[in-house]
């Protein structure tokens, strides 16, 4: 059967409509639908027919208006906080504790002395000791390498427009009472530093950084960081941890609800900010502890001893004990998070519970375990969690790799590459300061590092007291260093004794969860709310617009197979233009060729000559007469 019947007719089937054309179509959807409006349009006067049509149109806009705003709100992916309270039994959190300052001055002194003898000299420079008082007479000289590497000056800034820059150790130059200690890393409150080498100081290179600080102690403090930083990033791991405090000297005593513990149930582990630190209850090797009721009694109760003599002068100025609340298997990143316990008090700290449960993609921007952040964790080699603070300083000390040629002291090592020192990188200063106040550097790694879906906070309220008391300390310190040094001499005092009590203050627990704020049933509802409303439809009326454009693809189908047809013949009759022969023509023709036929076999058999050797028979078959299709292509033989 023909291709165009059989369209046709399969349209008329569908649809059963009154014609195949698009304004006979239009006029039966308008005449059937249920949608309000249409109907009307064909159904009333040319005024109201105009009127109809005008609100058809101007609610149809609405409709789609409306429809725009809410599937984009939907694929904004919205999101909304929810607050409950729960009550169960938890597990209780790891505890981190470090001494505020990182290694024993005893075991580091012979590294330090050049640097402290550096940095003494300064001090009496920057005070302006009057002549004769000056100890640098009868002293030693003093190694300038390390100061010419990053040395302090101060900033003269009298004349704010040409301030003057001062070398401490330059001969007969002195600072004025404004003026203020700075060095490459270290600045002061009118001065800044010189640069990574002596030269930069003198001759104003290109090469130097300059901080500002507001008071000569910032100043000191940061730049004997700096350089001690170099000094000991040369010195082995291994070395460092004996170097710092061990626990049996830092744990005197602990307690866990009702049963005793000792150094032995903490992990420790070396933190480059405070040397060795111990966690309590971390879940790498056992399964975490659970609180079996709240309160202080039920929680844990430590002692320790910061040995607060034999802190570094210069490297930490605050004396106590450093410490943070953390999930087990996270890694303690205490600069952050951690707080401090003052030597000779009891502190306790009573801890609450909030869980926080992210949406994750498309509704936000988190991660479950870091796996799909563009960042290589440097703390996977401590076997810990994933965290937005690990990603941080990961992304930054890549970075420092990448530019600096080294690595920083404070944070973990790619394989492969050593910390930076002044000896095997006499640029590093400057070019770890550049990289660390790059705002662009910055935001590429908050860019890079995503929170994680799914964390735990603690939230401490934290009390304090005099520990132990005047009437009470005697009895307490000769017991405690009998027990740590079996002597009967007091070996410890208040200004390093630390007593600690943590635990929970009740076992409800919040949890902040996010939800989405739009749904998929909340877009239909919202969809048909808006259609239902401006132009009274519903999902059949729908329906009913999807069913005529289906005809309307229907009639165009047929309307171009047509219109292939109609080239096609065109194009057959410019290669052919003659006139194909009538019905007459073809009947005489014939008619002709009978009677030659006839003739040919009326002459006598003697006269007729017969064909030369090798001449064909004629063939009579090429004059048959073809039947001729005068209908046309499209002509039906039924």
């Amino acid at each position: 059967m023909n291709l165009k019947k059989y369209l046709v007719r399969a349209l008329h089937r569908l649809q059963k409509g009154p014609g195949y054309t698009y304004k006979e179509l239009l006029v039966w959807y308008c005449d059937n639908t249920n949608t309000h409006g249409p109907k009307r349009i064909i159904k009333e006067g040319p005024k109201k027919k105009f009127i109809w049509f005008f609100l058809t149109l101007l609610f149809a806009s609405l409709v789609f208006w409306q429809w725009g705003i809410l599937i984009n709100t939907y694929l904004s992916y919205n999101v909304t906080s929810s607050l409950s309270i729960g009550f169960k039994t938890m597990k209780f959190p790891a505890v981190t504790v470090c001494n505020a300052n990182p290694f024993k001055y005893s075991e580091v002194k012979h590294l330090l002395q050049e640097l402290d003898r550096l940095i003494e000299a300064a001090l009496e420079r920057i005070l302006q000791p009057t002549p004769g008082n000056s100890s640098e007479n009868v002293s030693p000289p003093l190694n300038l390498q390390l100061w010419n590497q990053i040395p302090l000056v101060l900033i003269d800034e009298h004349d704010k427009d040409n301030p003057v820059i001062l070398d401490i150790f330059e001969t007969n130059q002195t600072a004025g009472g404004n003026e203020t200690a700075a060095g490459n890393e270290t600045d002061a409150s009118n001065g800044t530093a010189g640069g990574n080498q002596s030269s930069c100081s003198h001759q104003g290179s290109d090469n130097c950084t300059y901080r500002n600080f507001t008071s000569a102690a910032q100043a000191v403090t940061e730049w004997y960081i700096l350089q001690s930083t170099s000094i000991l990033s040369r010195v082995p791991l291994q070395e460092r941890i004996r170097m710092g405090y061990q626990a049996e000297d830092m744990i005197l005593a602990c307690l866990y609800g009702a049963e005793p513990c000792n150094y032995k149930n903490f992990t420790q582990i070396y933190h480059p900010d405070h040397g060795n630190c111990y966690i309590f209850n971390w879940g790498m090797d056992e399964e975490a502890l659970n609180s079996s009721n709240p309160g202080a009694e039920f929680g844990l109760k430590l002692i320790l001893d910061i040995s607060q003599q034999d802190y570094i002068p210069y490297l930490s100025s605050a004396a106590g004990a450093r410490l943070m609340l953390h999930q087990q298997k996270s890694f303690p990143f205490l600069k952050d998070q951690g707080i401090y316990a003052m030597a000779g008090t009891e502190t306790s700290i009573g801890v609450l519970v909030d869980e926080l449960e992210r949406m994750g993609y498309p509704y936000s921007d988190c991660t479950v375990n870091g796996s799909d952040v563009p960042v290589q964790n440097l703390y996977s080699q401590y076997n810990t969690s994933y965290s937005i603070q690990a990603c941080l300083r990961s992304c930054f000390q890549n970075h420092m790799v990448e530019i600096c040629g080294c690595g920083h002291y404070m944070f973990p090592l790619p394989e492969g590459v050593n910390y930076c020192n002044n000896e095997d990188n006499p640029g590093w200063a400057y070019c770890y300061s550049s990289l660390r106040s790059s705002i662009k550097q910055r935001q590429i790694c908050i860019d890079s590092c995503k929170e994680t879906c799914n964390d735990t906070q603690y939230k401490m309220t934290i009390s304090m007291a005099d520990w132990p008391s005047e009437a009470s300390e005697d009895w307490i310190f000769h017991i405690l260093s009998y027990e740590r040094d079996m002597s009967t001499n007091v070996t410890l005092d208040r200004n390093g004794i630390i007593k600690l009590n943590i635990y929970f203050q009740e076992y409800n627990y919040r949890t902040i969860s996010e939800s989405a704020a739009t749904t998929i049933v909340w877009l239909l509802s919202s969809l048909g709310g808006q259609f239902g409303f401006w132009m009274g439809g519903s999902v059949l009326c729908l329906i009913e617009f999807g069913e005529i454009i289906i005809d309307s693809l229907w009639i165009t189908i047929i309307n171009v197979i047509g219109w292939c047809k109609g080239l096609k013949r065109r194009r057959a009759q410019a290669r052919y233009p003659d006139a194909p022969p009538t019905v007459s023509e073809l009947v005489e023709a014939h008619t002709n060729l009978g009677f030659q036929q006839e003739a040919v076999g009326a002459l006598p058999r003697d006269e007729a000559l017969p064909p030369e050797p090798g001449t064909p028979p004629p063939n009579y078959d090429s004059l048959r007469v073809q039947p001729l299709d005068v209908l046309g292509p499209d002509s039906d033989a039924e």
